[in-house]
């Protein structure tokens, strides 16, 4: 070999090590010998029964509904308890990243948890999945290239159930807020539709998670005159807050509690007679068609209740995100979020879904209005479709998007 031959080498071998793994050609195959999920979310809190093990149960049967296996090696389940804090969600992430081997981590209900799990997992190179947290800064000022935003998040909420609200002479609104990420997301997205449609944000107040008295928060807002008492927080502050402003007599008296994260397990906690035709936004329903009715009703058969969109949305990300690894031949996650990306994804949970540059699925929203009494046929007959919003339309554009990964 020649010495110009050499220096052509050397140069290229320098070059190749200094663009580091970016260049690198995905590993083929599984490695480790095993795909390893991790489902990370509250399992004893306030948000509990809108994920908790509702969310394990959900992955593990689509893991088994996939054959517990992919390109010949065993698919494994693990899960923890985040207790909403998002240092404890911190940990545990880096502990299954770099010790547990996690390729997936789904689930993520608590936004602030969430936001904390998908930084580490863009520093260690590995895919979240995130169906339970609602803040939109996952999408846009904190994305990531492995961060995906799979069922809802608060500008959507806002979208589709604040803007309806407003319409039907909702104009003037105060907010209770959770304070923590996920309820300032959600009053500052939901203030921002009522503000365009013509409406008046008179006052707000935060209250910490999981508070058990409502009453001071209460009074302020009957004392502000808002028409609209808008409550931007979700799980058990949210039917505490319910339950305690019709205790007061607050609704009686001409006020409107509206709530912009509202589950389905929620409305069964509240009953018809309390929540009949409070209107919300949820990206999935169980009775919406034959194929969500014969999942939820396999997933009920489980674990006791109907899912929420959250636990829904766990076992439809698990499934999809098994399907690219078995089409991208191998877990590397460049390879399998490539797959995701072109993917059309059409199930029970949602109809030509698609995954945009920022990591948002976009797909359906709809439009909610818990039904009286009357209408109720059944235990879980609970609420009714009003109006179905494209995802186009309910989710924000990538011309507003902030995302460092979007292209303008």
């Amino acid at each position: 070999m020649n010495r110009k031959m050499m220096k052509v080498l050397a140069g290229a071998t320098a070059l190749a090590l200094a663009a580091g793994p970016a260049l690198a050609a995905p590993t083929r195959g599984i490695s480790d010998g095993v795909v390893k999920i991790g489902v990370l979310t509250d399992m004893s809190g306030v948000y509990s029964a809108i994920g908790g093990k509702g969310t394990l149960v959900a992955v593990e049967m689509a893991v088994a509904d996939f054959g517990g296996k992919v390109l010949g090696k065993p698919i494994q389940v693990i899960s923890a308890d985040h207790q909403n804090k998002a240092d404890i969600a911190s940990t545990k992430a880096r502990e299954w990243f770099d010790t547990g081997k996690v390729d997936m981590v789904t689930g993520l209900l608590n936004s602030a948890c969430a936001l904390a799990v998908q930084k580490i997992g863009a520093e260690k190179r590995r895919i979240t999945m995130n169906t339970g947290a609602g803040s939109t800064d996952l999408t846009n000022k904190d994305c990531t290239p492995y961060g995906i935003h799979y069922v809802y998040d608060n500008y959507a909420l806002a979208n589709v159930a604040g803007s309806e609200i407003v319409r039907h002479g909702g104009k003037n609104w105060f907010f209770i807020t959770a304070d923590y990420a996920f309820g300032h997301s959600l009053e500052q997205n939901t203030s921002r539709f009522v503000k365009k449609l013509g409406g008046k944000v008179v006052g707000s107040v935060r209250h910490p998670l999981t508070t058990a008295d409502f009453s001071s928060y209460l009074m302020q807002a009957q004392g502000s005159g808002a028409k609209i008492i808008g409550l931007a927080n979700a799980g058990g502050d949210f039917t505490n807050a319910v339950k305690q402003a019709k205790e007061f007599g607050i609704t009686q008296k001409g006020q409107q509690v509206a709530g912009m994260l509202v589950f389905d397990s929620d409305v069964k906690s509240l009953g018809l007679n309390t929540a009949q035709g409070m209107l919300y936004a949820s990206g999935f329903y169980w009775d919406r068609d034959k194929a969500s009715r014969d999942w939820s009703k396999r997933f009920k058969a489980k674990y006791g209740a109907m899912p929420t969109m959250d636990q829904a949305g766990a076992y439809s990300a698990t499934m999809n995100y098994l399907k690219a690894v078995k089409a991208a031949g191998t877990d590397d996650p460049d390879a399998v979020m490539a797959k995701l990306r072109s993917m059309n994804i059409s199930d029970f949970f949602a109809v030509h879904g698609k995954i945009r540059a920022d990591g948002r699925m976009v797909h359906d929203m709809y439009l909610m209005e818990v039904k009286k009494p009357s209408e109720s046929r059944g235990e879980w007959d609970i609420a009714k479709i009003i109006r179905t919003v494209p995802g186009d339309q309910a989710f924000m554009p990538l011309s507003e998007s902030s995302c460092s990964q979007v292209r303008k």
